[in-house]
């Protein structure tokens, strides 16, 4: 009985070695820990002239890249474009059958291939002079025909790939994907980029909606905020909080200003001392001026003054102090801020 393909290769297969798997993955994490360590000592003028002349161009910077190298400059180009750098990728293949059309006069180029041999990058390189852009290599071989033709040349040469055959791109991806980083970096930090910044180019993510959500976006208002007057027995308050169901009710002057708040926590506790709340009024039931907070406020400051007093409902006032809203815990998890 002859043997199948199937049985021949697996026969010549190695054997499965646990020892052998971690030894393997270290060896790549010590020699990509290495290369990173020596990328910073090429980086010099040419960074520099290179992130000057991002800050200052007045077009955007289009990331090319084919391959592995294709897949970091998708990163690199989606990293600039959030911290504050308008930034796009075009397929360099695609290039040469039209979406050269996407590359403007005053955009930069910034082409990643480490062995700077690319055809695909070649071939379009006569028509990228003729656009009059700036033309950024990143590439391993500063003496390759693509650092040639290059305006700029940012380095990311390594000894050697973590790749036992030294053929799989390996060491010197990341080295492309930290140099595009600290590229990035380097440009926030010289835009004063600040959190708020940031923020709004990811208004889906949690930090978006800590720093963009405001008090009024999410507080309860009008009709839906518990309120009575100062007169109102205690049958009315109590009447007020069920209706409403915040579990609280504001205690409300005739100039609309919350004077006080009775909750839930209140009530239990007035039962447990033995209170005859029949004989009590809205006034009677208020011990201090409620904790709140005023509309233009950040959620995420609403928040943090909720859990520092230990409450689960803030009253929300506007500039003149006047009752404007109210939320509670549950207000803040639907809106994702907690």
């Amino acid at each position: 009985m002859t043997d199948t393909p199937a049985a021949t290769a697996a026969s010549a297969a190695p054997s499965f070695e646990a020892e052998r798997v971690l030894r393997m993955a270290r060896q790549t994490l010590r020699i990509e820990a290495e290369a990173l360590m020596q990328l910073q000592d090429q980086q010099g003028e040419s960074f520099v002239r290179v992130v000057h002349a991002i800050l200052n161009g007045r077009g955007r910077v289009v990331v090319m890249g084919m391959g592995k190298s294709g897949h970091v400059g998708r990163k690199i180009a989606a990293t600039l474009a959030s911290t504050g750098t308008p930034a796009m990728f075009v397929h360099p293949g695609e290039a040469s059958h039209g979406d050269l059309g996407m590359v403007t006069p005053g955009d930069i180029v910034l082409a990643l291939s480490n062995s700077g041999e690319s055809d695909e990058i070649a071939a379009i390189l006569p028509a990228l002079k003729r656009l009059g852009v700036t033309l950024v290599a990143m590439t391993g071989r500063p003496g390759s025909t693509l650092a040639a033709h290059a305006d700029w040349v940012l380095s990311n040469r390594v000894e050697q790939e973590a790749c036992p055959l030294n053929l799989a791109p390996t060491a010197s991806t990341t080295a492309q994907l930290a140099l595009g980083d600290a590229l990035a970096v380097a440009l926030l930090d010289a835009r004063g980029f600040r959190p708020e910044d940031f923020a709004r180019s990811h208004p889906g993510g949690a930090l978006g909606r800590k720093l963009l959500t405001h008090v009024r976006d999410i507080m309860r208002q009008g009709e839906a905020v518990p309120r009575v007057a100062p007169a109102a027995s205690c049958l009315e308050v109590m009447r007020e909080m069920s209706a409403k169901g915040l579990g609280a009710a504001a205690i409300v002057d005739a100039e609309g200003r919350a004077i006080g708040i009775f909750t839930d926590g209140d009530l239990r506790r007035a039962v447990e001392q033995g209170t005859d709340l029949r004989t009590l009024s809205a006034a009677d039931l208020v011990r201090s001026r409620p904790r709140s907070i005023g509309e233009d406020a950040l959620a995420v400051e609403a928040a943090s003054l909720m859990e520092d007093a230990c409450i689960t409902t803030l009253l929300v006032h506007d500039g003149e102090a006047r009752l404007v809203g109210a939320l509670n815990t549950n207000d803040l998890m639907r809106a994702k801020v907690i």
